[in-house]
């Protein structure tokens, strides 16, 4: 199927897909560990062996020129969010085939299972109202509301202790899997705002348009 959303250079996308029939992508930690170090070294124009890197230097390996800059993601039991600037025309294409195809294989080999794992090609919308950039965090989804969204209180210690999602990258967290992000080709303002409630009724009003892809 033609994608419909045109890759300019150096503008942002939100990037998302979900696995087929909504089963769970994630089953453990070790899977999302693997995601993540997956959105790092694939993140690459060499082509990159994961399994030939020591787990120890798989968020400080030497990529080279990368294809995409990383802003932000969340990866959630059944789909994943990213944020993220493109480089030219063809990156964006090339990075999520190289990560989605190498998470797929890892995964249906793991499981013992076979058959696609994603619901078709990744979806991308176009990001260009401010808002979207102010709010990285945006990409953490509904299932915040689930775990007591209206209590401010504990979404603020489930924000902080989630550790599949760049939240924690951008309030000080100093961790490996920080080097996923490149937030230097990101907007100044591109940051957390310091009132949480402020934060959350964004989110609340932003969340519908995501509503149907999680």
């Amino acid at each position: 199927m033609e994608r419909k959303v045109s890759f300019a250079p150096g503008e942002y996308f939100h990037i998302y897909n979900r696995g087929t029939e909504k089963i769970k992508i994630f089953n453990n930690t070790n899977d999302y560990q693997r995601f993540l170090e997956s959105l790092y070294l694939f993140n690459s124009t060499k082509r990159i062996v994961l399994r030939s890197i020591s787990k120890k230097k798989r968020f400080n390996y030497d990529r080279e020129d990368t294809l995409v800059d990383i802003g932000a993601y969340c990866l959630m039991p059944n789909h994943f969010h990213l944020l993220i600037r493109t480089k030219d025309e063809f990156s964006v294409s090339n990075f999520m085939k190289k990560l989605l195809t190498a998470y797929s294989m890892y995964f249906n080999k793991k499981y013992n299972r076979s058959g696609v794992l994603f619901q078709g090609p990744f979806k991308a919308q176009h990001v260009t109202r401010d808002e979207y950039l102010k709010y990285p965090i945006k990409l953490v989804d509904k299932d915040w509301k689930e775990k007591g969204i209206q209590d401010f209180e504990q979404s603020r210690k489930f924000l902080n202790s989630y550790k599949n999602s760049s939240y924690v990258d951008y309030i000080g967290d100093n961790r490996l899997e920080s080097s996923i992000l490149n937030k230097i080709a990101f907007p100044e303002y591109f940051k957390f705002s310091n009132d949480f409630d402020q934060f959350i009724n964004f989110w609340i009003s932003f969340k519908n348009n995501l509503e149907k892809y999680t």
